[in-house]
């Protein structure tokens, strides 16, 4: 299935749509209007303030039902969580329909726990596409997100990427810059030897 591309502005984090699924709701309402009747699932990589910034007003768009990862939770409530405070604003405060967990499956998307950027992020890997949507774990070009946030730590992305490094992956598609639509393998074994040459 087609992944849309709605690019974040300025802070604003990436969204994906797939489906019905839309992945992470820091981007402005107005972006996603013309698919309204079609979301019907909001799928949060990580509670951080730039990918939740407009879940309330998105949820309330769409009808659509909220899913992120046990240990994130705490980050749609929580100014210090959500880093909501570095933007001078207040997390959503939502609570989630559903509660995410390593190995689950919505649709053809495939959850994979990978924390390090925070305690609850996940990626989502559609096997049939070889396409993995990265949130914050691995950028283009070796980068990966920062980890000197409450709930980071790099021990735990660097062993997050360890695990994603094997997959079939022809497609990235991150949480910032542009998504990579060929060849993208390279660019998740990039961030793995980064990791590797920054924490050992």
């Amino acid at each position: 299935m087609p992944i849309q591309w709605i690019p974040g502005s300025g802070w604003q984090a990436n969204s994906y749509i797939i489906g019905e699924v839309l992945i992470d709701a820091g981007v402005l309402p107005m972006a996603l209007e013309r698919f309204s009747d079609q979301i019907k699932r909001i799928i949060l990589t990580h509670g951080h303030f730039d990918h939740t910034a407009h879940l309330a007003e998105i949820q309330a768009m769409t009808g659509a039902e909220v899913y992120i990862h046990e240990e994130d939770t705490i980050a749609l409530r929580s100014e210090v969580e959500s880093l909501s405070f570095n933007f001078g604003a207040r997390p959503p405060m939502v609570l989630p329909d559903h509660i995410l967990a390593d190995g689950d499956r919505i649709g053809d998307l495939l959850v994979i726990h990978t924390p390090g950027h925070t305690r609850g992020s996940i990626c989502l890997y559609d096997e049939a596409e070889r396409a993995l949507i990265s949130g914050d774990t691995v950028f283009p070009g070796g980068s990966f997100g920062r980890t000197d946030f409450p709930g980071g730590s790099a021990s735990e992305l660097r062993a997050s990427v360890d695990r994603l490094a094997p997959l079939d992956v022809e497609g990235l598609y991150p949480g910032h810059e542009r998504p990579v639509t060929e060849g993208a393998k390279r660019h998740l074994l990039a961030t793995q030897q980064s990791l590797r040459s920054y924490y050992g």
